[in-house]
């Protein structure tokens, strides 16, 4: 297992737990040493329980050569982060790639090497396989054997979603590799989930795919959400949940409320656009769903600023890019409290797990709270930024006597997760992102669309 970040130090675990041995190379010597230590070298849910259940099966290294010797099968994960064309770079996968070449130069049996990175069509036969082949003094499909094999996990359930994937993509050079990393896969997956196998420049394309349709599906949601704050009585939740009951849309990623965020996502969009334009075809779509989800925060902050006086002080309740979370990269919570600061407006902040992430983030620019009432102690304005469970247990007293004084707090819960309690109490303003009310100037809009008048054209 070539990297151990988060999904391969998580990989390498709950492949151990399936009865394998499996060894792990990094470049640092403190992930490397951790994992020695049975100790986890990242934080991700479970990882070292998972880890310390399982240490007689795993150790680490920082020479490619060892494990590559000692081992039938490399997955390589190591970052492959955006370059200034929006394209994936191949860098750290190149260096991978040519210690693993000069490794197999000295295996006399055959070895399957996986990429599970994430790269753009191409890059694995046209921008990887030539650098194998050049230092291990081999053909691909002769000495060893080449595929590409991305996982769709989710930070903070790696362990889990690895274990018990939709379905499972194989790019392969040829039939033989393929198979083999299949029989791997069917060895350590206890469902026995679909295999979809297919070319290496297919299985680039189909990746990538995934999270630009997951994205465009969002964004659609928060179109509603948007509409749906707007219409007199409308409800997100409501018209959600009817047209997910098609078989053609379905109900997952389509909770209309912040746009998204993370790691992977919001480049993933530009990546599509980028290959798209470079082989001529139209490249809307994908920059058009990332170009709306860019401008979520702006937008809200310029809906509210009639709120907001001089100094008023909003409190943003999550600040990690989704709950249960570390990670902050691409946090629609911080682009939020970014776009506030830009107004003149004083931003409080908390988050269960990612505060002193946000915290470095935002450069000091926001003060970052130990605790939500903390927060609400200093705030006129409360925005609900991500639905963490922690959130879900405030109680109206938290809110109404947080300040010991009588001023009453608006409340903009962007994922509709507070009690009802909470939505229905008058000493606070409760703002239900993607829910309307009875707005008089909305419900002007609607009579004028359809006056008698309109019917003959005029």
């Amino acid at each position: 297992m070539v990297g151990l970040g988060k999904l391969g130090a998580s990989m390498a675990a709950a492949i151990a737990s399936r009865g394998h041995d499996v060894i792990g190379v990094d470049v640092n010597r403190r992930s490397v040493d951790r994992m020695n230590a049975g100790d986890a070298p990242v934080q991700e849910t479970g990882l070292r329980e998972l880890i310390a259940a399982n240490r007689a099966r795993l150790k680490a290294t920082l020479n490619h050569e060892e494990a590559v010797l000692g081992s039938e099968l490399t997955f390589v994960i190591v970052p492959t982060p955006s370059d200034d064309r929006g394209a994936f770079s191949l860098q750290y996968a190149a260096y991978a790639f040519r210690e693993i070449g000069k490794a197999l130069a000295r295996k006399p049996g055959y070895h399957t090497v996986v990429l599970t990175s994430t790269v753009l069509p191409g890059a694995t036969r046209y921008g990887l396989a030539p650098i194998l082949e050049r230092h291990a003094r081999k053909a691909c499909g002769e000495g060893f054997g080449l595929c590409y094999s991305p996982e769709f996990i989710a930070l903070g359930s790696v362990i889990r979603d690895f274990l018990n994937p939709d379905f499972l993509l194989i790019g392969e050079f040829d039939q033989r590799c393929g198979e083999h990393l299949e029989q791997c896969y069917r060895d350590i997956m206890p469902g026995r989930p679909p295999v979809a196998r297919m070319t290496l420049e297919n299985a680039e394309l189909a990746k990538i795919s995934v999270n630009a349709f997951v994205t465009t599906k969002i964004t659609f949601a928060n179109l509603l959400a948007e509409l749906c704050g707007r219409l007199p009585g409308g409800d997100v939740d409501v018209v959600s949940a009817a047209i997910g009951l098609d078989s053609r849309i379905g109900r997952k990623y389509l909770t209309g409320g912040l746009g998204y965020g993370g790691p992977c996502f919001p480049r993933d969009n530009v990546a599509l656009g980028f290959v798209a334009s470079a082989l001529g075809v139209a490249a809307d779509l994908p920059l058009t769903t990332d170009r709306l989800n860019r401008s979520v925060a702006d937008r809200i902050a310029k809906q509210l600023q009639g709120r907001l006086g001089p100094e008023t002080t909003i409190a943003v309740l999550g600040l990690a890019y989704k709950p249960l979370s570390h990670v902050t990269e691409e946090s629609q919570a911080l682009l939020l409290a970014k776009a506030f600061l830009e107004h003149g407006v004083r931003v409080v902040g908390y988050d269960p797990l990612a505060g002193d992430s946000a915290e470095h983030d935002l450069g000091g620019r926001v003060l970052v709270l130990g605790s939500a009432k903390e927060c609400l102690r200093q705030a006129e304005v409360v925005l609900i930024a991500t639905p963490d469970p922690e959130f879900q247990q405030l109680t109206i007293d938290d809110f109404v006597n947080s300040d010991g004084g009588n001023r009453r707090k608006t409340v903009i819960d962007f994922w509709r997760a507070l009690s009802p309690m909470i939505a229905s109490d008058e000493r606070i303003e409760y703002i239900a992102y993607g829910r309307g009310g009875r707005d008089a100037s909305n419900e002007d809009v609607l009579r004028g669309l359809w006056s008698e008048s309109t019917f003959h054209g005029h």
